[in-house]
């Protein structure tokens, strides 16, 4: 099995911006009260973003080995989410989004039948959508580094 292992680490402290730090990058998340200018995308903004851009990404790789010319890719992804769990009322209803569209309009010379193919093999490769389709193992860990805090 040829794997990898993708990271990575973000930080806020008290009302301030969470960063992230991806390769060599910074990603800003949410608002910023002290500097509107750098306020972002909300995590669910995020993750859906992260969904278009994989499709995108994997569809190029796939159009390309099916000797498909992709002129331009246009992925527009909306997603139904439930606020009452979010904001903490009662509710039977899961936290998450109980639907995703995902509009995906390639401008290409590709018939409909080409097209549906490289379709139905970007949906099969995409790491995003399988991870939205299918249980992922979660593990979470709670470091207790709790410096300065004291209970009585």
């Amino acid at each position: 099995m040829n794997t990898k292992i993708v990271k990575v680490i973000g930080k806020s402290s008290n009302d301030s911006q969470f960063v992230v730090n991806a390769q060599n990058f910074e990603i800003r998340i949410g608002k910023n009260e002290s500097f509107p200018e750098l306020e972002n995308a909300s995590p669910l903004e995020f993750i859906l973003a992260g969904y278009a851009g994989c499709i995108n990404a994997v569809g190029k790789i796939v159009a390309k080995k099916q000797g498909i010319i992709l002129k331009s890719l246009e992925v527009e992804v909306a997603a139904t989410l439930s606020l009452d769990k979010y904001q903490g009322k009662f509710s039977n209803e899961r936290a998450d989004f109980s639907s995703i569209d995902v509009l995906i309009k390639p401008i290409s010379s590709a018939d409909t039948s080409q097209l549906l193919n490289w379709l139905n093999e970007v949906k099969e490769r995409c790491p995003v959508h399988d991870t939205f389709l299918n249980v992922t193992p979660i593990i979470t860990v709670l470091s207790a580094n709790f410096k300065g805090v004291q209970s009585n």
